[in-house]
C-alpha cells in the first residue's frame, strides 16, 4: 500500500576533507544534494520536501548513486507533521526551510 502523505528526507553526513581530493569529493557531493534540491538545514545536514514514500525512496536511490563512500552518511525521513514538531533549542529556520512550509509546491 502506497503513502501519501508529505515527508522529509533528511541527510546528515561528515566526510572526510584533509586532503583536496577529499574536499573536492565532499564538495561534489553537496552539489549533488543541492542539484536534488535539498536545502541546508545547518551544516552537513541536508532536508528535501517529498510528496510521498515513493519519491523519498526515489532520492534515497539517487543519493546512494553518488555515495562518496567514505566518511559517515545516514539518511532518514519524517512525515511533515513530526518534522514540524522539531524543537529548536537555539538559532532560527533558514529563508529556504520557512519558504517551503508555507507553500511546498513552488511554480516557474
Amino acid at each position: 500500500m502506497k503513502s501519501y502523505r508529505e515527508m522529509r528526507l533528511v541527510v546528515l553526513f561528515d566526510l572526510p576533507v584533509g586532503t583536496k581530493a577529499e574536499r573536492r569529493k565532499a564538495q561534489k557531493f553537496r552539489d549533488l544534494l543541492l542539484k536534488e534540491g535539498f536545502i541546508m538545514m545547518q551544516f552537513s545536514c541536508y532536508s528535501k520536501f517529498c510528496r510521498n514514500d515513493s519519491e523519498v525512496s526515489k532520492y534515497i536511490r539517487r543519493i546512494k548513486a553518488f555515495n562518496p563512500n567514505s566518511g559517515n552518511v545516514r539518511l532518514f525521513s519524517l512525515t511533515e507533521n513530526q518534522y514540524e514538531k522539531m524543537i529548536i533549542l537555539s538559532g532560527e529556520k533558514n529563508n529556504d526551510e520557512v519558504q517551503l512550509n508555507k507553500c511546498p509546491i513552488v511554480i516557474f
